[in-house]
């Protein structure tokens, strides 16, 4: 874990809601080992009612821009002040927070990432890790219209993607559980993130079809270190930090689906 000053490189509107924001340690040190699933806290230090930091999945890791990549949603005053930063403007995070999406070592080699919204921030990083070790990887993305599929050009470097939109504007329509590709693939793994309804329906097919999975959590994460308590999830080891021990877990260990 560091805490250190970035400068932002580019900040990339995407849709109305959402921006991309790429920055570069200000004193261009190399970025540390990060995994997928792992998320930062970003200082919001020009918001006077904003005390605490922001939690921010990782989105990306460019090595050889030595560039970190956050997906940031405006949903409140600290990621809006987060939002209007420049590019030559210094941000300071925390960084690597919580524990990682697991990266298999056997044989399995055929591997959903399923995610709605802002929520498929953590799988474009996932889905890259996943590639280079060779394995099969279809994206399934959902949102209301077309415009709340993100990165679409970015997700197909790395495997297959496939949408579902609300008003039918991109893929098919409907929500990601009705998605035709449930029938007629079979997967020996599934990832999701994104809503707490659609990963609890995802994680209820998985159960369904025998096919591990794994959820990142978007609990309300205010320290980022497990003092504050308000990202508890209750887990079949008890009462856990989402922070510490998550924000991803294998969904058996939730109380989703008892």
């Amino acid at each position: 874990m560091q805490v250190t000053d970035f400068i932002i490189r580019s900040n990339e509107a995407l849709n109305d809601r959402n921006r991309l924001i790429k920055v570069t340690p200000a004193d261009h040190r190399h970025l540390p080992p990060m995994q997928p699933g792992q998320f930062v806290q970003v200082l919001v230090d020009r918001s006077p009612g904003t005390f605490l930091r922001r939690p921010i999945s990782i989105n990306f890791v460019d090595r050889e821009k030595n560039e970190l990549w956050l997906l940031v949603q405006e949903v409140g005053d600290g990621t809006r002040e987060i939002c209007s930063r420049q590019p030559g403007e210094v941000v300071n995070l925390i960084y690597p927070l919580g524990n990682s999406f697991t990266l298999p070592e056997g044989k399995s080699d055929h591997f959903l990432l399923v995610g709605g919204g802002v929520g498929t921030a953590p799988l474009l990083f996932l889905g890259k890790e996943l590639h280079a070790r060779g394995f099969q990887v279809d994206f399934l993305l959902g949102g209301r219209s077309a415009t709340d599929i993100l990165q679409r050009a970015d997700f197909e470097q790395y495997g297959t993607l496939y949408c579902t939109t609300e008003d039918g504007s991109l893929g098919e329509k409907g929500f990601v559980i009705h998605h035709s590709l449930w029938q007629e693939k079979r997967y020996d793994f599934i990832y999701t993130c994104g809503s707490r309804p659609m990963m609890v329906a995802v994680a209820r097919l998985a159960r369904e079809r025998g096919v591990p999975c794994e959820a990142s959590l978007e609990n309300l994460m205010a320290c980022g270190f497990g003092a504050c308590l308000c990202c508890v999830e209750k887990t079949t080891r008890g009462n856990l930090n989402t922070c510490t021990e998550g924000p991803v877990f294998n969904t058996d260990m939730l109380s989703w689906l008892d």
